[in-house]
């Protein structure tokens, strides 16, 4: 190979490491984020006991996730996109009869106490996850995300982010009557 085929094959260098990197982001920018892969979709939900928000109050664990199909909402008071969400949480609990579990991610008691009491209180139980173990078990990446559960207590859907109105009416809503047949 000579000199000036070496120098012109150098110049298309960064052309080309360009056009692989706009490839390989306009390919990122096609995916749905909230879309990420769980290990529990279709097996069980982690087993955990967690405690109630006050001493004496009832907590949430395994036994309350079978029976029927419902949601488990990872939220806490310092979330933002937790307070654009709950008014739909609001909406499945008292208008569609959802069963809405609660875990409460890494807060204050008082201050998710203060949350619902300002918000309204969807869950039907809600359990203090202070150091957020249960949270790490059940993969989550943050809050807030949401999982639908099965009547056998295995996880079905995992929602990253806040629900919007068109999750719930496309995505929730209909998988949640499908498995109550």
């Amino acid at each position: 190979m000579s000199a000036v085929t070496r120098h012109r094959l150098l110049l298309l260098l960064p052309l080309a490491v360009f056009l692989i990197l706009g490839g390989y982001f306009a390919l990122g920018l096609t995916r749905d984020p909230s879309i990420l892969p769980s290990m529990l979709i279709d097996k069980p939900a982690p087993v955990f006991a967690l405690p109630g928000l006050s001493e004496g109050e009832k907590g949430l664990s395994k036994a309350d996730l079978t029976g029927k199909v419902q949601l488990i909402n990872v939220f806490a008071s310092w979330c933002a996109p937790c307070r654009v969400e709950h008014p739909l949480l609001m909406r499945l609990a008292n208008e569609q009869g959802v069963t809405i579990h609660a875990i409460n991610y890494k807060d204050k008691p008082d201050a998710a106490k203060a949350f619902l009491a300002q918000m309204g209180n969807p869950y039907t139980s809600i359990g203090a996850d202070k150091d957020g173990r249960v949270a790490i078990d059940f993969g989550v990446y943050g809050v807030p995300e949401t999982y639908v559960i099965d009547r056998q207590g295995r996880v079905r859907y995992r929602h990253v982010g806040p629900l919007m109105p068109f999750d719930v009416d496309e995505k929730i809503l209909p998988m949640i009557r499908e498995l109550s047949k």
